[in-house]
């Protein structure tokens, strides 16, 4: 059930683990589309603004959450690969106790301050209560967000990159069933596509922890292994909260550049959810090529092997090289098609918006994937602060869209808005590689 990243060819390795991943990433973002297709074609244009108004907000709360977990998993690798299985099992268990105090701790806070969150992002009036319907049910589902990406992080640290995809298969469609069930069946509006999510992902969260304990023998924890210890808490802290700031921090420029689409009206807001839709797909690869980075960086590392990291990171960039040229020319001949899935074609300026978003954030795909490869790496390695730092360069560049450039140029300013961010991000993310590449080298060598 486990895989050594630890020998063989890089190449062969990282496709091996992250094109299982990508199914898995691509599964999540199957969630959205449903949401988003259903809710586009049987409430119509306003609720899919609706929906779309609180996808910053959404990224900010549920993008801390899971990373918080992939900084859990982490220690979790470093123990897998230098064969510490007791210590990879301690890390285990404080996993399970940090999680169930951050889920509390979120959905409580969340939940309360739904409502007011939205009229700080000057939610377009005519959207705003459907919005906060459906992103509060999303908040309440907190806790099986934790269950699903601490367990599926945990499998994914041992080597296993399948299993959490054949769950999250199995769950996509059951949340297609229950879309059509709560919103064509019992037309229950933006609402029942929130219960829909929430619900899916956690019978694939369950079905995560089922496996975990009956699958993997390292995994068995005996009694004394529970104990709370709070070393290992604060070293799995270290890394889970720094990731999951690195998400949040990321998100807070979203939220800017949402807020000031907002104020472009709902057709604006509209043609950006779509688009966001369409891009989360595109994306998928290098959030994949990512996630491999860390489990491949973090077992390496464990292993005391800083020479592979070199040659996996030269394989991986190939990889995101060859993928942006594919899905730039995706963009440029399937844009207008692709926007037809989520908006009637009469909608036809918020149609051509899309396709324009579309074009210009995938000609700086390049950079993304440099972001994610180099980003994730670092952090799996043990590094998370830095990884931080680029999350901050990346609030700033959104933030100076949504205050300087949609206010100058309109929605051509929103168009730019994440493909200055992922620049910005990897001006720093670079040499911070080769710092972080010379600081492994020294500390082994000592």
């Amino acid at each position: 059930m486990t895989k050594d990243m630890t020998k063989g060819s890089p190449m062969k390795l990282i496709l091996g683990f992250s094109v299982p991943l990508l199914f898995g990433f691509l599964f999540q973002q199957f969630y959205s589309l449903v949401d988003t297709v259903i809710v586009g074609r049987f409430l119509g244009k306003e609720n899919l603004a609706a929906v779309g108004a609180t996808g910053s907000i959404n990224f900010l709360i549920i993008g801390f959450c899971m990373g918080v977990c992939s900084g859990f998993s982490i220690p979790v690798s470093h123990k897998f690969g230098a064969g510490d299985h007791a210590g990879l099992r301690k890390y285990v268990a404080n996993c399970v106790w940090l999680s169930i105090c951050f889920a509390a701790v979120l959905t409580v806070v969340t939940t309360l301050l739904t409502g007011q969150i939205l009229l700080w992002m000057k939610t377009p009036e005519n959207i705003i209560d459907s919005s906060c319907s459906y992103i509060w049910i999303i908040f309440l589902g907190i806790p099986v967000t934790f269950l699903y990406n601490m367990t599926s992080g945990v499998i994914r640290a041992l080597g296993d990159s399948r299993t959490p995809v054949i769950f999250l298969v199995m769950s996509s469609f059951l949340n297609v069933g229950l879309d059509l069930f709560f919103i064509v069946g019992l037309h229950t509006g933006v609402q029942g596509a929130a219960l829909a999510t929430v619900i899916s992902q956690g019978v694939s969260g369950v079905c995560c922890l089922l496996f975990m304990i009956r699958k993997f023998e390292i995994l068995r924890i005996r009694r004394g292994e529970w104990a709370p210890d709070r070393q290992m808490m604060k070293v799995l802290c270290g890394m889970g909260v720094p990731m999951g700031l690195q998400y949040s921090i990321t998100a807070i420029g979203s939220v800017v550049l949402q807020s000031a689409t907002n104020t472009l009206g709902s057709d604006a807001v509209a043609a950006v959810t779509a688009s966001g839709r369409i891009t989360g797909f595109l994306a998928c690869p290098f959030e994949a090529l990512g996630a491999t980075m860390a489990t491949y960086g973090g077992q390496n590392v464990g292993a005391g092997k800083v020479d592979r990291i070199s040659q996996g990171i030269r394989s991986c960039i190939k990889l995101g090289a060859a993928y942006s040229v594919i899905a730039l020319i995706v963009s440029i001949f399937l844009g207008r098609p692709l926007a037809t899935l989520f908006l009637d074609a009469a909608e036809g300026a918020i149609i051509a918006n899309v396709k324009y978003l579309l074009i210009i954030n995938t000609l700086f795909y390049f950079p993304l994937a440099l972001v994610n490869i180099i980003r994730f790496l670092i952090q799996g390695i043990g590094f998370p602060a830095f990884a931080i730092l680029a999350g901050v360069l990346e609030m700033v560049a959104r933030a100076l869209a949504g205050f300087i450039l949609v206010p100058l140029f309109g929605f051509t300013g929103v168009a730019l808005g994440s493909p200055i961010a992922w620049v910005f991000a990897d001006i720093f993310l670079i040499p911070a590689y080769f710092h972080v590449k010379k600081v492994l080298e020294k500390r082994l060598a000592g």
